[in-house]
């Protein structure tokens, strides 16, 4: 790790190799060559697809808002901060519909 002697700021590589300081924009050459590697973060999908849901799934007694059937399997996910309480997603057996409820 390398600080810039202007600011004080820590000097990150730029796409020369070199150190430049991101507040003054202050390069430094570098002695040792610095290894520059950009990360891409990739959004994963958490949405329950048809064939995960198996004769397995636990089927919950709750109505389907849209047909009425009175059983739906039944999963829970923490969709918000930790403190909070997970979220209850809910399908219908019948004609898969995809709900949920909040506690």
């Amino acid at each position: 790790m390398k600080f810039c002697k202007e600011c004080g700021t820590l000097m990150v590589p730029n796409e020369k190799g070199n150190l430049e300081c991101s507040n003054c924009g202050k390069t430094t050459r570098t002695k040792q060559a610095a290894i520059v590697e950009k990360i891409e973060k990739q959004k994963q999908s958490k949405k329950v697809e048809e064939q995960d849901i198996k004769e397995t799934m636990p089927v919950a007694d709750a109505e389907c808002p849209k047909c009425g059937n009175p059983k739906a399997f039944n999963w829970s996910e923490q969709t918000r901060a930790a403190d909070e309480p997970e979220t209850q997603f809910y399908r219908c057996t019948k004609c898969r519909y995809t709900w949920r409820e909040y506690d």
